[in-house]
């Protein structure tokens, strides 16, 4: 099969405090918030959206946080360290930075000769940042971090499983080659797209479920380039014995949806059309943005939404 996935797309998790989410993912990453929307199923959720300059397909992680609900509990069966790239040599500069935010789980080591950084998100999300060629990418630089040490988007992810196997047919379906297996890990990796190309299986065979909650993901993106191409995937996976949703229009992108033999939901989203459909590049993120559907009940939407800086 062609390859028509492009690397990922974004990753959506689940937060508790979304003023706190914000802060953490603006401020202490400094990333940039590209979308304040909401949840298109529970509108009176924020779903916040934070990435590059533009929200560059691979660069963008985003949040439903639904307020005070349990931690999720780590395990199998999930999406369990989310790795962003940073340039090389930036690390010397992220751990002092996290430790005076008062981040916890700071933890450096080393996987297939990159050198990473893992530690805790605000909800006990796990998170790691490896040092990467930029591969024409550049951080956003329109916070308090710099082009040098910023983020650059997404490096990959990792998968905590029971048994890898199914999974790994699964990615190898997608386009993705197995690459290297260091220890209880095996790197998955597909070329030909964006930057965010890895994904790594790590199998716990005796690890208990997952169970989610604030700081678990929810589901993890896959980039297509467009329409055509997320529909040609729709089809082979599904003779390929898979149950994937219709299609679904998010406004910044078309989304479908299945459940993997791990038990990971995962998405095919479209590159197009963009963030910057309803707003201009130089404003992202600022206006509470509603799909048509709401826009009826938009005050009442706002007056029931916490605020956020």
């Amino acid at each position: 099969m062609e390859k028509l996935i492009k690397g990922l797309h974004h990753v959506t998790s689940m937060a508790a405090d979304a003023q706190q989410n914000n802060a953490f993912f603006t401020q202490t990453l400094g990333l940039r918030r590209v979308k304040k929307t909401v949840n298109f199923d529970a509108p009176e959720v924020y779903h916040l959206y934070y990435g590059d300059e533009v929200g560059t397909p691979g660069s963008v992680m985003t949040y439903f946080p639904f307020g005070p609900m349990p931690r999720g509990q780590r395990g199998a069966g999930e999406v369990g360290v989310t790795e962003f790239a940073v340039p090389k040599g930036a690390l010397s500069f992220w751990k002092p930075h996290l430790a005076a935010q008062g981040v916890t789980g700071l933890t450096d080591s080393t996987f297939l000769g990159e050198a990473r950084l893992t530690f805790d998100g605000p909800d006990g999300d796990s998170f790691a940042l490896v040092e990467a060629d930029p591969d024409g990418r550049t951080p956003w630089t329109g916070g308090a971090l710099s082009a040098e040490t910023g983020v650059l988007g997404f490096h990959g992810a990792r998968f905590r499983l029971r048994d890898t196997a199914a999974t790994g047919e699964l990615l190898s379906f997608m386009g993705y080659q197995k690459e290297a297996t260091e220890g209880s890990v095996t790197r998955y990796r597909i070329d030909g797209g964006n930057a965010a190309r890895t994904i790594d299986l790590e199998e716990l065979p005796d690890a208990r479920h997952a169970t989610q909650g604030a700081g678990s993901v929810h589901h993890i993106a896959f980039a297509v380039e467009d329409r055509a191409a997320q529909l040609d995937m729709r089809k082979a996976l599904m003779d390929t014995g898979y149950q994937v949703t219709p299609v679904i229009d998010r406004d910044y992108f078309w989304a479908i949806y299945f459940r993997t033999p791990g038990g990971i939901l995962f998405e095919i989203a479209t590159n197009e059309p963009g963030f910057d459909r309803d707003e201009d590049t130089a404003h992202l993120g600022q206006a509470l943005k509603l799909p048509d559907r709401y826009q009826p009940y938009r005050a009442q939407i706002e007056r029931t939404l916490p605020e956020i800086a």
